[in-house]
């Protein structure tokens, strides 16, 4: 059975950095695409991060620049570095796997339960 469970979140005041991170179990971690999402309350669920098997990242144009995405395939864990933080940042973020390529859209297999960052201005 799959499992992700993300860490990391908390409050952080407007440019501080917080770093996430998505432990995850029950499959062949390497060969999945990975992503991180975020929803922030009356808001849509958006992509933010995804990597691939091969390395390959993309970002939502909002965090390019300030957010890497990243993976420890010998740790099983995927992470978010978030720097530069802004209080358009604060929502519950969510880490996600997938057998195949998925990118930021939602259509990602697996899903975590979730940790809240909260930038405050």
């Amino acid at each position: 059975q799959v499992q992700l469970v993300e860490s990391g979140g908390g409050s952080v005041q407007a440019g501080g950095s917080l770093r996430l991170s998505c432990a995850t179990s029950g499959y062949r971690y390497s060969s999945y695409c990975m992503g991180w999402f975020r929803q922030a309350p009356g808001k849509e669920r958006e992509g933010v991060a995804a990597i691939d098997d091969d390395g390959t990242t993309i970002y939502a144009d909002s965090v390019k620049g300030r957010f890497t995405i990243s993976k420890d395939n010998a740790k099983n864990t995927l992470y978010l570095q978030m720097n530069s933080l802004k209080p358009e940042d604060t929502a519950m973020y969510y880490c996600a796997a997938d057998e195949t390529w998925v990118g930021l859209n939602n259509e990602y297999n697996y899903w975590g339960q979730g940790t809240q960052v909260t930038v405050s201005s």
